[in-house]
């Protein structure tokens, strides 16, 4: 088999031209304390009030508390499935409650 030098350089040029970078960047803390459906999380420094973040599990919560070195967040769920350490991701998304006539109780 008799590879040539310019079949080599072809193949990867066209590699190089069609390559496509992608990144998932994702804002990441850990839960410092856990208990009666409350989380405290370091490490979500540009996380909003209100904001939905993601436990392990699919256990989902909203943060209430922001302070200085930790925020607060109230749990979707069991705490149960919870603990010190985990890790918990930002969804990018306030709590949203639709409004109707189903809401009013009409």
């Amino acid at each position: 088999m008799n590879i040539k030098p310019e079949e080599i350089s072809s193949i990867i040029r066209d590699q190089i031209e069609r390559y496509e970078m992608r990144t998932d960047v994702a804002e990441v803390g850990t839960v410092i304390q856990v208990g009666d459906g409350i989380a405290r999380i370091f490490g979500l420094d540009h996380v909003m009030a209100g904001e939905l973040v993601e436990f392990p599990g699919e256990v989902y919560g909203m943060v209430l508390n922001l302070e200085e070195d930790n925020v607060g967040c109230v749990l979707f769920g069991s705490d149960t499935l919870i603990n010190e350490g985990d890790e918990v991701r930002r969804t990018k998304r306030i709590i949203q409650i639709p409004v109707g006539e189903e809401l009013l109780g009409g």
